[in-house]
């Protein structure tokens, strides 16, 4: 494993229970120098060729989550958290190289592993703070992980055992941030990124996505097949806290 080691970290003052899985639109070496001219960090970066290069060691507070939300934690998820930054030119709207993920997935075990982080608590940056972040976008192969054991996915049939139709509670199940109208919209849309990307409005143009991370228009919180959706994996959350 290569070291690229940022200065863009300090002690943390919690215990480690949560993966956050990002997207960076550079490649590499670029790519860490960008984080480095912003001023943030992350744990390790993986190259669209699948090298995994170190930003920061594990028991240092990396400053990859920025303000975010997460089942009731707002406050300093830094420390709480092992930050991963995923080379994607796209920022994650288009697929994943190959060897990015087979090299993503023993990585995120072995994290996942050393600090018994639940399954509910391995998280996309846009869902701890889907007001202003889009990655790592609609593209990032969720599903897969999650049949390998790196966070949770649904079945569809399971809808049915959630007859709840607020969609700000569903969400706030799942772990996402309602407390405001804005917010429970937000955290919708970071939900399509993750669980439903056929709602997703893809943008080419990178810079502006980063500008305009939600739509104009939030009609799809009245599709059918959203609340379906929705409600099915309210489930899944709801019954890996048991």
């Amino acid at each position: 494993m290569k070291e690229y080691l940022l200065p863009h970290y300090d002690e943390r003052r919690s215990g480690i229970d949560m993966l956050v899985l990002h997207a960076v639109a550079h490649e590499g070496n670029e790519a860490a120098q960008c984080l480095d001219s912003l001023k943030v960090s992350a744990h390790y970066l993986l190259t669209s060729e699948g090298e995994t290069i170190k930003l920061a060691a594990e028991e240092c507070r990396a400053w990859h989550a920025g303000v975010g939300y997460w089942r009731g934690v707002d406050n300093d998820l830094n420390s709480h958290s092992i930050g991963i930054e995923i080379c994607s030119p796209s920022l994650g709207q288009e697929p994943f190289a190959e060897a990015q993920i087979e090299n993503l997935i023993p990585l995120c075990r072995k994290i996942i592993r050393k600090y018994n982080i639940a399954p509910q608590n391995v998280v996309g940056h846009s869902d701890i703070a889907p007001q202003r972040k889009p990655d790592p976008g609609a593209a990032f192969p969720w599903k897969r992980l999650a049949e390998e054991g790196i966070g949770l996915w649904y079945q569809t049939e399971n809808a049915l055992k959630m007859p709840d139709d607020n969609a700000a509670e569903l969400l706030g199940l799942i772990g996402y941030d309602t407390r405001t109208p804005e917010a429970v919209r937000a955290s919708a849309y970071a939900f399509c990124r993750r669980f439903a990307p056929q709602y997703v409005v893809l943008d080419a143009d990178v810079h502006h996505l980063t500008e305009h991370v939600l739509p104009d228009d939030f009609g799809f919180m009245k599709e059918e097949k959203f609340m379906t959706t929705l409600r099915a994996v309210a489930y899944s959350y709801q019954t890996a806290l048991v």
